[in-house]
């Protein structure tokens, strides 16, 4: 039986009723090693140390000002033993998360949020490396609300993400618009997303090559058939400011942060019985093992709930709770199709190319540019073939992959470009879902306690907004309430069932 009929019973199993087997049992993974926490004799006595120690550390700090020493430092940056909901990925779709639950919590301090991130620079996240665009030309509508709902949250930032006394947060948005661009065997596809992105409230209009030329005289219109242009809330902004205003928003109410990295879970594991006699094992996190930066320690932090958000690293994070495990042929068998893919940016200067009313283009050969700063910069990219992928041990950046796979497109489209001058680069991860490179929104079916926010395949940034709500409200209301997100779940990968985007950039 194939893994999908056997994932397709085992729902269906849910819903009409299961039984357990007696010999259902608890199973612990990821790490050799236990962590005991003791009694509660034991917890009131260094409860009552500890606050001594800050005692003294406070009188200490009266007798010798501007000094840092303490002959009795405690340690810094620990996690707390136990949360109520732990997110696994501080970049900006984790910390979304994490502002929507305490937005959304009913009893002041009534949910306790830790959100965990490896990497305390954030010198390899995929926020901050990104190109910053948003848009709403998708073709599929769960991609076009999301997108719009984001853009609305974003037009109301401070309205939404300002702390007392703290400096106004400027995005930087550019409201120039994403510009795509047709052959004649994409237009009858750029016309029916067209219709789609006005049926559910984007304010996108078509451009015949003629009408594409009056409005941007700089471009070459050989080979484009049809021109689609967002006029509104699409544009690009500053990703590292928005990551930044939802980590200090939440924090200021009340989330938890930890610079560490996830090592493994420890989880109970019971057997269940479908109706058709088929048995499938259904997980349950306990606790989450935290190795602490430069160090063999780890914390064991015990949860109710995980929040997989850690993006590229997503599959291998689900992998430390013994999801796709199974035998291949089933549902136990079916990991999370999300991994990590390379991808490079190149900053180049043209004095005399197309200036500041450059839209985010994006060819139907793949490539795409905008217009960055005022100095006549631009960013560039495109995504490789799919035997053409990078390595991604490293963030080293390919500059043939500019001079042999982009540069011509961009010259030909833009003449003005074909004297430019490539003056750095970067590279960046995306959290590329392998199976229809959408995103994966909810609880796993076999893993009850552990939701996913991932597998965005380069549009998690400027949907962020929108699906930290939607991961809170699956959470704290059990379900969807402002935008209806079932079709980006789980069930269509244990169905086999893409969700297939046509505007992937």
């Amino acid at each position: 039986m194939t893994a999908w009929r056997q994932a397709a019973r085992v729902c269906s199993g849910i819903n009409r009723g299961i039984s357990f087997p007696s010999h259902a049992c608890l199973t612990s993974v990821a790490s050799p090693r236990s962590f005991s926490t003791g009694t509660s004799v034991r917890k009131d006595f260094f409860k009552d140390v500890d606050s001594h120690i800050r005692d003294f550390q406070e009188k200490l700090t009266v007798i010798w000002p501007g000094s840092d020493w303490n002959p009795l430092r405690i340690t810094d940056g620990l996690p707390p033993e136990r949360c109520d909901i732990l997110i696994v990925g501080g970049g900006v779709v984790g910390w979304s998360i994490a502002y929507w639950l305490k937005k959304k919590e009913r009893i002041r301090e009534g949910v306790r949020v830790l959100v965990v991130e490896k990497d305390p620079t954030y010198s390899q996240a995929s926020t901050v490396l990104s190109a910053g665009g948003i848009r709403q030309q998708f073709s599929l509508p769960e991609n076009i609300h999301l997108s719009l709902s984001s853009a609305e949250f974003m037009r109301n930032i401070n309205e939404n993400l300002s702390v007392l006394n703290d400096d106004p947060v400027d995005l930087q948005f550019n409201h120039s618009g994403y510009l795509f661009l047709a052959s004649e065997k994409g237009a009858e596809a750029m016309e029916e997303n067209y219709n789609t992105q006005r049926y559910a409230g984007a304010k996108v209009t078509l451009l015949s090559p003629t009408q594409l030329k009056e409005k941007f005289p700089w471009i070459n219109t050989e080979g484009v058939a049809l021109a689609s242009y967002g006029l509104e809330n699409e544009g690009w902004f500053d990703p590292w400011t928005l990551l930044n205003a939802f980590r200090r928003k939440a924090m200021s109410m009340g989330v938890f942060q930890c610079f560490g990295e996830v090592t493994g879970f420890r989880y109970t594991t019971r057997a269940m019985v479908t109706k058709d006699g088929e048995v499938v094992d259904i997980k349950r996190i306990r606790h989450v093992n935290i190795g602490m930066p430069n160090s063999l320690e780890y914390q064991p932090v015990e949860c109710s709930i995980v929040v997989n958000a850690a993006g590229a690293n997503s599959g291998r994070v689900a992998q430390m709770a013994g999801i796709g495990s199974g035998p291949e042929d089933t549902a136990n068998g079916i990991s999370v199709p999300v991994e990590p893919r390379k991808r490079f940016i190149y900053v180049f200067n043209c004095p005399e190319g197309p200036g500041l009313d450059t839209p985010f283009a994006v060819d139907y050969s793949g490539f795409y540019f905008r217009r960055e700063g005022l100095g006549g910069n631009y960013i560039t990219g495109m995504s490789p073939e799919e035997e053409e992928e990078p390595e991604t041990t490293n963030l080293e950046v390919d500059h043939e992959f500019f001079q042999e796979k982009i540069w011509p497109h961009l010259a030909n489209r833009v003449p003005a470009f074909e004297k430019l001058k490539v003056t750095s680069a970067w590279a960046g991860f995306y959290d590329y879902n392998t199976f229809d490179q959408n995103g994966i929104l909810g609880l796993h079916p076999l893993v009850n306690n552990m939701y996913f926010a991932t597998g965005f395949s380069g549009h998690g940034l400027q949907q962020s907004p929108a699906v930290g709500r939607a991961i809170a409200e699956l959470i704290l209301d059990g379900k969807f309430k402002t935008l209806d997100l079932t079709g980006l779940g789980f069930q269509r990968i244990f169905f086999n069932q893409p969700a297939l985007e046509r505007n992937i950039v």
